[in-house]
């Protein structure tokens, strides 16, 4: 961390907490009687009400994404890149919130959360969670603020799936929908990727079922392995070998079973970081989330009906290094857009860095991201 705050950071930031008493009915039938978002805001509402942004974050992440908690803290917000003074998304001229996804462990209701009924944890009886229920409790932020209708829903990956699901549900909260790396739906490699990892979890002795919380452990070597796996994933080959290469460790044994190369003391350490970060079971829940997103079920698997509600203009953004959600399926999102006649731009960025690309500093990709905003803001006179 620098001794004095970047000029263009949006400086510290105290995250907050929402609670709601009223009921919520999940998709599958479940209700709990209170819950909690955590979120974080940025720049100013106005006073027409009608610069604000929502920020959707993707699987593993939450509500801090962007500035600084303290001056003691390392890194900066995890879309720092993008959110701030004169950048893609301009804190001078847009309000910018970020909330915690119900389930999640960073201070919303999740299931390390103390259920109410039986004053232990919900653990693996936390309600399954669909991402219409996350845009459904997001709707409920958004009342509590003062927001009707959004400038924008931005989000990268799971984050860029909220962005669509908000479009359907809601067609008349939202201006634009910007829709960065993400797919309309898993496909079979993407689903065993996150049951392999799921499994490792499941299959550590600390588990105990989902019950770690009442053995006071954690199981830390799943979480681990699912995380080094996930990392994979989310970088391209080219972009481990421009990083890596076959690179030994200095003063590593030329053969053996402990660590060797530097691929594999990057992936162990960020394995054991992410376990003393992240909870099992909230894991557990936001891959099946993820799993299950396809708006298109709802209509007999057609993509363009399911879409036909949307009112937005729409920002499609799609990385070539990005084996995981690949641009095809970008492009699948945007031919039913186009098949709706509804507003779309979409860019194809050329990068070897993999799905993680929508969070690095990229020039072309923060070029046509910033320019889009600033048409944005030009829309609403700010």
């Amino acid at each position: 961390m620098p001794e004095t705050l970047p000029p263009d950071s949006v400086g510290l930031v105290t995250p907050q907490a929402m609670t709601f008493s009223d009921p919520l009915e999940f998709e599958s039938g479940a209700v709990i009687d209170d819950y909690t978002l955590a979120f974080e805001t940025y720049g100013e509402l106005n006073a027409a009400h009608s610069n604000a942004i929502l920020i959707c974050h993707a699987l593993s992440s939450h509500h801090h994404a962007a500035g600084y908690h303290s001056m003691d803290e390392r890194k900066p917000g995890w879309w720092d890149n993008c959110i701030g003074l004169g950048k893609a998304i301009d804190t001078r001229r847009f309000f910018v919130v970020c909330s915690n996804n119900l389930g999640g462990c960073h201070g919303s209701t999740g299931p390390a959360s103390t259920n109410p009924v039986t004053g232990k944890p919900y653990g693996r009886g936390f309600p399954d969670i669909v991402v219409k229920d996350w845009v459904r409790s997001q709707s409920h932020l958004a009342d509590k603020l003062g927001i009707d209708r959004w400038a924008a829903v931005i989000g990268g990956s799971l984050g860029g799936m909220q962005a669509m699901q908000w479009s359907i549900d809601y067609p008349e909260r939202l201006a634009h929908a910007i829709v960065i790396a993400a797919a309309p739906r898993l496909s079979a490699q993407n689903i065993a990727f996150n049951e392999v990892a799921r499994t490792a979890i499941k299959s550590d002795p600390d588990f105990h079922d989902g019950d770690y919380y009442g053995h006071n452990v954690i199981p830390e070597r799943g979480l681990r392995l699912a995380r080094m796996l996930g990392h994979i994933t989310y970088l391209s080959d080219d972009s481990m070998h421009a990083r890596f290469g076959r690179e030994l460790q200095e003063g590593s044994p030329t053969r053996g079973y402990d660590m060797e190369f530097q691929v594999e003391s990057y992936l162990r350490y960020q394995g054991s970081k992410f376990a003393g970060e992240f909870d099992a079971n909230t894991y557990l829940l936001m891959t099946k989330t993820l799993d299950h997103f396809d708006p298109a079920k709802e209509y007999d698997d057609d993509l363009t009906r399911a879409l036909a509600r949307a009112q937005a203009k729409f920002l499609v953004m799609s990385f070539t290094g990005d084996w995981r959600f690949s641009p095809e399926r970008s492009r699948e999102i945007v031919r039913a857009l186009l098949e709706n006649n509804l507003d779309v731009v979409y860019a194809r960025i050329e990068v070897d860095e993999g799905h993680d690309a929508f969070l690095m500093k990229i020039p072309q990709y923060l070029q046509v991201f910033g320019a889009y905003m600033q048409r944005l803001a030009r829309e609403l006179g700010a």
